[in-house]
């Protein structure tokens, strides 16, 4: 069986095999877990999702994926057909028919705008609720994975406007970061570096990306990629620690002149970069990582313990 690399590469686990999943409510064992050939997500990748991460028997930073799943629903005028307490219960209760109460769980929530009655764009041919399926997986990061020095590639395919497909709308439709993944994957890379339309670093395929540079922290502005929640943490917690943030348009050569560089995103936390298009960044895990990986996990123990769990 073939796994992830990089940001994902994750610690095999064999209870995966018959993990319960939760389809429109019923949990379902994973071999008979399916959705209909006419599931609008399935037919168009009409749909949107979030992947959520389960620390001590607590999904991290719920309220912020779920404001982004009701925005991304509503900007496509897709009804999630249920309230966000109702969510908040399938997600706990999947996770409690697993028995998954501590750490190295992965969630993936996915909602699609239900089943079509023909094969055709138009929502109007909707003839059922959405469809909302939840995988839970035991699913942990590889030890490695904090001190483990990122391969990056910069690809050409472009982050593009938002006129074409707005990068900020977390769907369904992935197969612009699919081919930049395929590309870097191609040049024994991790990830794909991917630009915005004007030659500016936008972010990689699945994750966001942030250099240092003279005690400063550089991320792109944010106009083409989308609004991650591990991204504006580590913004956040940078800045409150006093370290300088800057969300701008910097280009390769900025990139390659780096002191350090690293990825961030919610399978993988903060993870650091080696080398860029073959170029040495760092040979080592930098300082300036090494701090912002122990502010996020601070706040990750913060934000679970005062989460509340139904």
């Amino acid at each position: 069986m073939t796994h992830a690399t990089g940001t994902h590469h994750f610690v095999p686990d064999p209870r995966n095999a018959d993990v319960l999943i939760d389809i429109n409510g019923t949990h379902v064992p994973r071999p008979q877990a399916t959705v209909s050939v006419f599931d609008s997500g399935f037919m168009l990748g009409d749909g949107v999702w979030e992947g959520v991460r389960v620390h001590r028997g607590k999904i991290a930073f719920l309220d912020r994926h779920l404001d982004r799943l009701w925005r991304g629903a509503k900007a496509i005028a897709m009804d999630v057909g249920i309230t966000r307490k109702e969510m908040v219960r399938r997600l706990y209760a999947v996770l409690d028919a697993n028995k998954m109460d501590g750490d190295g769980v992965h969630i993936r929530l996915m909602v699609t705008r239900g089943i079509r009655s023909t094969p055709y764009q138009d929502p109007r041919v909707v003839i059922s609720p959405a469809t909302i399926v939840i995988i839970p997986e035991w699913k942990a990061p590889t030890p490695e994975t904090a001190t483990r020095l990122l391969k990056l590639f910069t690809v050409h395919v472009r982050r593009g406007y938002p006129d074409v497909q707005d990068p900020k709308l977390n769907s369904h439709s992935k197969l612009n970061c699919i081919t930049a993944c395929i590309q870097a994957a191609e040049a024994g890379a991790d990830e794909a570096l991917m630009l915005d339309p004007h030659g500016f670093v936008a972010t990689c395929n699945s994750a966001h990306f942030f250099i240092v540079r003279g005690g400063e922290i550089w991320t792109s502005s944010g106009d083409y990629c989308l609004d991650g929640i591990t991204r504006g943490m580590v913004i956040e917690i940078a800045r409150e620690a006093g370290i300088p943030v800057f969300e701008r348009n910097f280009s390769l050569t900025d990139v390659y002149g780096a002191d350090e560089a690293f990825t961030t995103g919610t399978f993988a936390g903060v993870a650091p970069v080696g080398t860029i298009d073959g170029r040495l960044i760092s040979s080592t895990r930098g300082p300036m990582v090494e701090r912002l990986q122990q502010l996020y996990l601070a706040r990750l123990e913060r934000d679970v313990a005062e989460a509340d769990r139904p």
